[in-house]
């Protein structure tokens, strides 16, 4: 198996974008930093990709989109709507998928940055200065972080966390449990503060638990503590998360919404679907596909450009899974 940049970085003891930068810029590394990665490449008989050509349009164009986990339905409603969006341009839209795995993503970024002529990232593990590090020259557009002189589009779950807390509250409840997201992930401590300044300035008292996987799975087995805590009601780091606390407190006995009132984030086609049906904060990923795209193509077009950021506002759909808060 031919040798990968991430050998290369192990071999000689320095971080991935160290190693990266002694191909793409070798001018930001001190001498013996440059010696130790060239002499590692040499040792393991690594090549580095020839770098493309770089397009001055989004029109014929190769734009990568990096996302954690194209099984998570609202990761593949982003990358339909960023395909459909390149196809009346001639742009080729092609996928990565790190699997959740902050390694991975260092991985694949540094084999696409020279192979694409931008990339959309959706990537929740690294921190953003290393991001762009590995990004290097490529044009590039962050989705759900924000970073001083990139094109960035957000959406604000903030506002959406701040809905479900009043719809809460004017049902109510006073305590809130919190299900957390994964402990690396950067957007589970976002959500996480967010959810403490609505619950706040909503007069809710917030009850956090600790760290589970993002998936159905995590949210059954975060039920019993949520149950244990007293709290009347829930929110959780995501939608497949809060179907999974709806199942494991009906398992343990608890009614929803009689007995335990559930609120996921993401409004994912399958929320509607569930039985009781799941009340959500929509987050508009279809929107912010095409909006991403667009934003690209400012960049691939005039390097000049000043980078945007382009905010989009979530909503809270009430369904099945609130409901007042029991007497007593």
């Amino acid at each position: 198996m031919a040798a990968t940049l991430t050998d290369v970085a192990k071999r000689a003891e320095v971080a991935l974008s160290t190693a990266s930068r002694a191909f793409s810029d070798p001018g930001r590394l001190g001498p013996g930093t440059l010696r130790k990665v060239l002499s590692a490449a040499q040792e393991l008989g690594y090549a580095p990709p020839a770098a493309r050509p770089a397009a001055t349009e989004a029109d014929g164009a190769t734009v990568a989109v990096v996302v954690p986990d194209i099984a998570h339905p609202l990761f593949g409603v982003f990358v339909k709507a960023a395909q459909a969006a390149g196809r009346g341009r001639r742009t080729t839209v092609v996928l990565a998928d790190t699997d959740f795995r902050p390694e991975r993503e260092r991985e694949v970024i540094a084999q696409l940055r020279d192979r694409a002529d931008g990339l959309l990232l959706c990537t929740p593990w690294l921190e953003t200065d290393e991001l762009l590090e590995l990004c290097g020259a490529t044009p590039v557009v962050l989705v759900n972080r924000e970073a001083p002189g990139t094109a960035c589009v957000l959406t604000d779950t903030a506002d959406g966390l701040r809905q479900a807390c009043e719809h809460l509250a004017a049902l109510g409840h006073r305590r809130l449990a919190y299900v957390q997201g994964e402990r690396r992930s950067r957007l589970n401590r976002e959500r996480v503060e967010q959810a403490r300044t609505a619950a706040k300035d909503a007069d809710l008292e917030l009850l956090p638990l600790g760290w589970q996987a993002q998936t159905f799975e995590g949210g059954k087995a975060a039920a019993a503590g949520v149950l244990a805590t007293g709290a009347t009601a829930v929110l959780t780091h995501n939608d497949p998360m809060a179907l999974g606390v709806v199942e494991g407190a009906r398992a343990l006995g608890a009614r929803v919404p009689e007995d335990l009132s559930v609120v996921g984030v993401d409004g994912i086609p399958f929320a509607e679907l569930a039985r009781p049906a799941l009340t959500t904060v929509a987050v508009p990923m279809r929107e912010a596909g095409g909006a991403a795209l667009d934003l690209l193509e400012l960049a691939l077009g005039a390097a000049s450009a000043t980078p945007r950021t382009v905010t989009l506002p979530t909503q809270l759909v009430v369904r099945d899974t609130t409901g007042p808060a029991p007497r007593g």
